[in-house]
């Protein structure tokens, strides 16, 4: 187990945080036991793991960014509705002067 201390009351304050004297202790307590765990870790052999970023090879998952305009509404199905309507643009109230 490492042999360091947390200032627990000094983390609370930089984050506006109020602990009670049970919740700093237990937090010491949790952070301590973060860092031996840490340090359990790396005497893992790691030597013959190549290094990655992510855990599955899969990068790009979002679609394409394509118009699929049989799924979705026309311009005028999309201002049929609308309380008011220029050409193909909804007018919406002026909120900024």
């Amino acid at each position: 187990m490492p042999d360091e201390t947390f200032d627990v009351p000094k983390i609370a304050s930089l984050a506006r945080l109020e602990l009670t004297e049970a919740e700093i202790l237990k937090f010491e307590r949790q952070l301590g036991d973060i860092l031996a765990y840490i340090e359990k870790l790396k005497e893992v052999d790691v030597e013959s793991i190549e290094p990655s970023a992510h855990a599955f090879e899969i990068f790009d998952i979002a679609r394409p960014d394509l118009a699929r305009p049989e799924e979705g509404l026309s311009p005028e199905q999309a201002l049929a509705n609308a309380p008011a309507a220029t050409q193909s643009e909804f007018l919406v109230p002026k909120v900024l002067d």
